[in-house]
């Protein structure tokens, strides 16, 4: 990290500074004064929101598994303890984002107040700090409540006491988005999971305007919390995270964003779409052993699938582009992957780190965030890219593809708020930081001087660059 150093000689040419700058800032000024935001809360559009997010990688079965009564637990289906040293790994690793799945149901108690256990909140919060410390975008969700198969499931849209359902969803988020409310724009709150009724036919529309309910009280519910909830982006899901019937006429509909925050420019979205690929399912998941090459290089037309190649994949992510990207709606990728089939087929790897690349690289063509799913086991059939019990890297192969489409953010000298120019909003971001280092900024384009410390001549570089 950057060393930042200010002594009172500095203090005071900022001061000076400031004065000079006073009409530019005045009207920023003004706009804080006006909301609750934290200082270190950065308005990130959608462009940028992407941007900075980069590649993503799942902590899958942890704080989502359970023991098969309904109590979630981070070691019932095998995976140790959750470390912080893993997480810095993973972030070592190149990926800027980590998606935290989450399952809450015997954890929440009884109606009226449906109060989730603090032991589980704060195990949660600290799970999810390892990351945010780190400086990692995160998500969190609601993610096994809405499994018709895990036992104590609850959040079920074709349940027939809605009422019940609709109070406890708006209950728990109330929760967590109060033990969140005080996160910058790198935590991200994702409404739910794979919601659906079970079946793999076509959505029942009845259903589905009950998934677009839970949606819009989540929205609502999280918005009303304020703080930082007022103005932090959000991420929904359509039927069972499906393309096609998130895209098509099936009976998605965005939820309408009521309360959020009024410093968000008229103009920008605040609401993200949740997609998963997970296609062709005979060469991702299927454990026949049977698929398992996928693409044009494949040297084994038996081992490939008929289906689901790189036109499908680019139709697919193509449409969620037209639908919601180019309406300002940026498309997380929230899971996808391929299993290890080395067993069966000693070139799997190859060609499981083909396919996530091109997901990748068609993703960045679209504008959408990749986050790869990792369960955690490494072996036949696993979606492991790390072994969690030392904190090491087992499929370097599979993220070296990932990384060298998203790789690391690239360094613009001056862009200190990191908006991909450089601006007088970038004099006063960094005059705000020499005031106060806690806040967030992009430290490596603000040390303009590169002699590694930012300090009062770097504003000074910055103000001859404009």
């Amino acid at each position: 990290m950057l060393k930042s150093k200010l002594s009172k000689f500095f203090k005071v040419s900022i001061l000076a500074v400031t004065f000079l700058f006073t009409t530019a800032i005045s009207g920023l000024n003004n706009a804080s004064a006006a909301t609750t935001l934290s200082s270190d809360f950065n308005q990130l559009n959608s462009t940028k929101i992407v941007y900075e997010m980069g590649a993503g990688w799942n902590l899958g079965n942890q704080l989502e598994a359970t023991d098969g009564n309904g109590n979630p637990s981070e070691t019932a289906w095998g995976n140790p303890t959750i470390t912080k040293t893993l997480i810095k790994k993973v972030k070592e690793a190149g990926f800027r984002t980590i998606r935290i799945p989450v399952s809450y149901l015997n954890k929440i108690g009884s109606a009226p107040n449906y109060t989730i256990a603090s032991s589980w909140l704060t195990r949660i919060k600290e799970v999810v700090d390892y990351a945010y410390s780190e400086g990692l975008f995160v998500i969190i969700n609601m993610h096994g409540d809405g499994y018709p198969t895990v036992s104590g499931s609850w959040l079920l849209c074709n349940s027939n006491d809605q009422a019940t359902i609709k109070a406890k969803y708006q209950k728990a988020w109330e929760q967590i988005a109060n033990t969140f409310s005080n996160y910058n724009e790198r935590l991200i709150f994702e409404s739910m999971n794979e919601e659906f009724d079970g079946t793999y036919t076509p959505p029942n529309r009845t259903y589905y305007s009950n998934i677009n309910a839970y949606n819009q009280i989540f929205l609502d519910t999280v918005r009303q919390t304020g703080g930082n909830n007022s103005a932090r982006w959000l991420l929904i899901p359509g039927w069972n995270t499906n393309i096609d019937y998130t895209v098509g006429d099936y009976g998605f509909v965005i939820p309408t964003d009521n309360y959020r925050s009024n410093t968000i420019p008229s103009s920008e979205k605040r609401i993200m779409i949740s997609a998963h690929y997970y296609s062709p399912w005979d060469f991702c998941g299927d454990q026949s052993g049977k698929t398992t090459q996928w693409g044009q290089t494949s040297k084994d037309s038996t081992k490939k699938s008929t289906w689901g190649q790189e036109d499908y994949l680019n139709s697919q992510f193509k449409a969620m582009h037209d639908k919601f990207t180019a309406q300002g709606y940026p498309v997380v990728i929230g899971e996808f992957g391929s299993v290890d089939k080395t067993n069966d087929d000693s070139t799997n790897n190859t060609y499981r780190a083909i396919f996530t690349q091109k997901v990748c690289s068609t993703a960045k063509n679209y504008g959408a965030v990749p986050v790869v799913w990792d369960n955690g086991y490494n072996g036949q059939y696993g979606f492991g890219l790390f072994n969690r019990s030392n904190a090491t890297v087992t499929q370097q192969g599979i993220i070296d593809a990932i990384m060298s489409v998203e790789g690391a953010p690239t360094v613009l000298k001056g862009d200190v708020d990191g908006d991909g120019e450089v601006s007088m909003s970038d004099c006063i971001a960094l005059k705000k930081y020499l005031l106060n280092p806690s806040l967030n900024i992009k430290e490596k384009n603000a040390d303009i001087n590169e002699d590694g410390e930012i300090d009062i001549s770097d504003l000074y570089a910055l103000y001859d660059l404009l």
